[in-house]
């Protein structure tokens, strides 16, 4: 077995994990904390990364690790990048559009990603330039106007007020325009159903993973510079069905269509 499909099914088994406890947790509690920068935490988002964690510092004691709730751990060749619940807020308030995200990145460049959403039993997984949901290939949805387009954020709070200007001119120019989902608008993407997702405000762990399920559904994904993303991007996402549309998208952002 190469070690790149090694690799992968050990981030799947890493995903069924998380999948059962969040499940677990998932409407037995309201209970959370708030982080130094305000946002929440719950037991749940701690139990999973730390399950997580554990199983990557077992098998592979030599890579890299950089979580939301539990930092950095040692290691830039090869560095997992985890976010136990993407959409702590839904997690909070019921709302079953959390998902978790785990990246594998080589030399800065993700090669592989996963969006599981436990509560819907539904997984996006690429590796090796391909993206598949539930076990089968997925294509975006290769839309190539704005006018034509299905656009999601997950919230207007996510933006400054001269991005969310940006943002606002943008979207507006959109067939449908949809909020809410956090990464499951990315799944949504790479499987046909939008055609743009537009965020700011992220961090790695909540973006690095989307790369490769976005580009192996055939979309584009970069900051809005048209920049590839990284662990030192800005937190500024715009994920699109087709290179058309994603130059479009860039240039309208910035004020210049």
């Amino acid at each position: 077995m190469s070690e790149a499909v090694e690799i992968s099914n050990f981030a799947e088994a890493l995903a069924d994990v998380a999948r059962d406890l969040a499940r677990e947790h998932f409407r037995s509690t309201t209970q959370f904390e708030r982080k130094a920068d305000d946002s929440p935490v719950t037991a749940a988002d701690r139990a999973i990364e730390l399950a997580m964690r554990v199983a990557i510092e077992e098998r592979y004691p030599g890579h890299g690790i950089l979580g939301e709730e539990m930092g950095r751990l040692a290691g830039d060749a090869q560095l997992w990048v985890l976010d136990p619940i993407d959409g702590t807020k839904s997690f909070i308030t019921g709302m079953p559009l959390f998902g978790m995200l785990i990246a594998f990145v080589e030399e800065g460049v993700p090669q592989l990603g996963i969006i599981e959403m436990p509560a819907l039993c539904e997984r996006w997984s690429a590796s090796r330039g391909v993206t598949a949901f539930g076990g089968n290939p997925c294509r975006v949805s290769g839309c190539l106007a704005i006018e034509d387009a299905r656009i999601y954020t997950a919230s207007p709070d996510i933006f400054s007020p001269a991005d969310w200007e940006a943002y606002d001119r943008l979207s507006r120019r959109a067939a449908i325009r949809r909020f809410g989902g956090d990464c499951y608008q990315y799944g949504l993407l790479a499987s046909g159903h939008c055609d743009l997702v537009v965020e700011a405000s992220l961090m790695p762990y909540d973006f690095v993973a989307l790369v490769p399920v976005v580009e192996g559904a055939g979309g584009r994904i970069t900051d809005w510079e048209g920049r590839p993303l990284g662990l030192h991007s800005d937190g500024r996402v715009v994920a699109s069905a087709s290179a058309a549309l994603h130059d479009r998208a860039l240039r309208e952002l910035a004020g210049t269509a």
